[in-house]
């Protein structure tokens, strides 16, 4: 068992984000990290921790405010951990189809530091979301869960044999 602390902040309205992040955080657990999921907001130091990813939900293409927030708030100490980051967003199948690059406001936040990575998760609208036009698109028919769990735990495995040194 390592003692590398790894910390997935998210940024999530309707806890689809949340739920990407908590699977992260357990796959990192069994792959012998010690990992913990927590929201953004309410992160306010690293210190405890050896590397951090932060993920976001993606709206209308801009990542989530609190993921922003905690991107410039921290900055310094991101600079001095691996940073890994993913968004969780495109409503259909497209993010297990191809690779998706970060988005222009994505890329900002991600300049403020040395990400080591990105990627791109399906998004889910669960049927009765938060935000006018989450419920608009759930009336619509579009409530639907596109996240790919087994492409979550691949990303987490990943990060993971970087982090233990492993080929």
């Amino acid at each position: 068992m390592s003692n590398q602390r790894v910390l997935v902040a998210y940024g999530s309205t309707n806890q689809g984000t949340a739920g990407l992040a908590e699977e992260i955080a357990a796959t990192l657990n069994k792959d012998g990290l010690t990992a913990e999921a927590r929201p953004a907001a309410e992160v306010g130091d690293l210190t405890a921790y050896d590397a951090v990813v932060i993920g976001g939900g993606l709206y209308a293409g801009r990542w989530h405010r609190d993921a922003r927030r905690l991107t410039r708030r921290l900055r310094p100490q991101l600079r001095e951990r691996p940073v890994w980051c993913f968004s969780s967003g495109p409503l259909d199948a497209s993010a297990t189809e191809k690779d998706i690059p970060p988005t222009r406001g994505v890329r900002r936040a991600m300049s403020r530091f040395p990400a080591r990575g990105h990627t791109t998760f399906g998004g889910r609208l669960a049927p009765d979301p938060k935000g006018r036009l989450a419920r608009s698109m759930a009336k619509r028919g579009m409530a639907h869960d596109w996240r790919d769990f087994e492409q979550v735990r691949a990303w987490a495995h990943a990060i993971a044999t970087e982090l233990l040194g492993r080929r």
